[in-house]
């Protein structure tokens, strides 16, 4: 039977969660007709640099500090108009890493002003990251995309990852340990937050603990965008508009 890509046309109104999480001062001081060149202006990437579905083949574009600051590449790392959020796309033919078969426009985590990759102990302090974000699109015949990541050494840890209208809570390999919801709808925003401390992962969707998963590492990161689960051996058409799309509208990280 033949599939489609299910996509929501920018613009639709997204459903609000009722958690607050602080927006940049920056956009909080815009006027709703604001146009943003860079997707620095509507979210804080001092600490992040960005892999891209391009380039060569399995060497994908890295942009790093100080350049990502003023870097943007649309459609696949773009301010919204209204600057109100950073949308990020990755398509089934797009570049993927060494370590992957899946392609990404995604974050990755970065210390001292994007100067080196951050590696953190979950057993040693605490550490948070909070995301607002929405799924926007999802790839035809396999309509999987990760949004949000806590990652170790060579493997996701943990995940927030949808399939179709089932948005799931990942513990390694098992990639349907917990179940958040099965009815997501596309343009849904939510806030996605990972408290890791203890040895411990903690969970959170809008606020509620989901699940709490057991890691003991200490080279782990947050990574956060789109990483589309389809590529074209398992997802046709083989296209730039066959993708998967993820839109973030804030992203904090806090290590104490």
């Amino acid at each position: 039977m033949p599939s489609t890509r299910t996509c929501l046309p920018v613009g639709i109104t997204a459903a609000l969660t009722t958690v607050v999480l602080t927006l940049p001062a920056q956009a909080a001081e815009r006027p709703a007709a604001a146009r943003c060149a860079y997707p620095s202006e509507v979210l804080d990437l001092t600490d992040w640099k960005l892999t891209l579905p391009t380039g060569e083949e399995e060497d994908p574009a890295e942009i790093t500090q100080p350049e990502l600051a003023g870097f943007s590449a649309a459609p696949w790392f773009r301010a919204e108009d209204g600057c109100g959020a950073v949308g990020f796309r990755a398509a089934v033919n797009g570049v993927t890493t060494g370590g992957s078969s899946y392609p990404r426009a995604e974050l990755r985590e970065m210390t001292d002003g994007g100067e080196d990759e951050a590696a953190w102990s979950t057993t040693d302090g605490t550490h948070t990251l909070v995301v607002r974000e929405a799924f926007t699109a999802l790839p035809a015949e396999r309509p999987w995309v990760v949004g949000a990541q806590v990652h170790g050494g060579d493997d996701d840890v943990t995940v927030f990852r949808l399939e179709g209208s089932r948005l799931y809570i990942t513990d390694g390999d098992d990639r349907h340990h917990h179940l958040v919801t099965d009815d997501y709808e596309l343009g849904t925003e939510f806030e996605a937050r990972f408290v890791a401390r203890n040895g411990k992962i903690k969970a959170y969707y809008n606020g509620g603990l989901e699940t709490t998963i057991s890691h003991d590492g200490d080279t782990n990161y947050f990574k956060a965008g789109a990483y589309t689960q389809a590529n074209c051996g398992n997802s046709d058409p083989c296209t730039d508009g066959n993708f998967g799309e993820v839109r973030i509208s804030a992203i904090d990280v806090n290590h104490s």
